[in-house]
């Protein structure tokens, strides 16, 4: 996405259109608009001629750019789990590992970066009720190895606002017990940030479902928005309708139990389970 943008700059910078870009390598206006917008993966040769043709003539320049194609075109790790792992959520484990601030909110259950295995096989198996249990096993190895992403060098910001629902759902007490020990251990981490929606808060602006905000550490990138349904998700990244549910979530922070309290809060739910 970041490398489809600055061809899109250095294309407006030349003063060039779609149809003079794509006339250079022989393909129409929408492969060009494609590779803009991260839609199509970029081929070295073709990105080489348009550097080109943009411009670009240093030596060193064309190829640290090209070197930068090549990385982006490698796949992620996640790529081990494409049998199991849906499309619609590759692009959501793509944006987590390189984002610098996760935002969420969590109406039903503890967020995936912060399940227990158990947890997450409890939920997993409630959501996919026909699924055999080696693919349950291998979605669990998945959430457990994204969780990596929270305790690397360089780790992003994680910001959650969990619903009171998710403490007092019935669950098997073992396992909420070692999910809110979890949680509370997380309160501890420098880059995370836990606070609870209590019923006696009353309604609130995101009473819809749960979704991510996702902000990047390249300026190229706007700020995305997730959203999940049951079969599959959208991504949002309109600048006005991103501001609706930042703002939807500020108000939800101002509005929920204070982030110091949450380890308190935790400590009571563990009491009475």
């Amino acid at each position: 996405m970041v490398l489809g943008k600055r061809l899109e700059d250095l294309r407006k910078q030349a003063g060039l259109g779609y149809e003079e870009a794509a006339a250079a390598l022989d393909v129409t206006h929408s492969t060009i608009r494609r590779m803009e917008k991260a839609e199509v993966s970029l081929k070295i040769l073709y990105v080489d001629r348009l550097l080109r043709m943009y411009g670009v003539t240093e030596p060193s320049e064309i190829e640290a750019f090209l070197a930068l194609v090549r990385e982006a075109n490698q796949p992620g790790w996640w790529h081990r789990y494409r049998d199991v792992l849906p499309d619609w959520f590759s692009a959501h484990v793509s944006l987590e590992v390189e984002a610098a601030l996760i935002r969420a909110y969590e109406p039903h259950y503890v967020h995936g970066l912060l399940q227990t295995p158990d947890y997450a096989r409890t939920v997993l198996r409630a959501g996919l009720p026909h699924a055999p249990d080696p693919e349950i096993n291998r979605l669990v190895d998945l959430r457990v190895e994204r969780q990596s992403l929270l305790s690397r060098d360089n780790a992003p910001r994680f910001w959650g606002v969990m619903d009171e629902t998710v403490f007092r759902r019935a669950a098997d007490r073992k396992v909420l017990r070692a999910q809110v020990d979890r949680l509370i251990e997380a309160c501890s981490q420098p880059n995370v940030t836990l606070q609870v929606m209590p019923f006696a808060a009353g309604p609130h602006p995101a009473m819809y479902g749960p979704f991510c905000i996702f902000r990047f550490r390249f300026q190229e990138l706007p700020d995305i928005v997730y959203g999940e349904s049951l079969t599959g998700a959208v991504y949002i990244d309109d600048r006005d309708d991103v501001s609706v549910y930042l703002e939807a979530l500020d108000r939800m922070c101002a509005q929920a139990a204070p982030a110091p309290s949450t380890e308190a809060y935790l400590s009571g739910i563990r009491k009475e389970i």
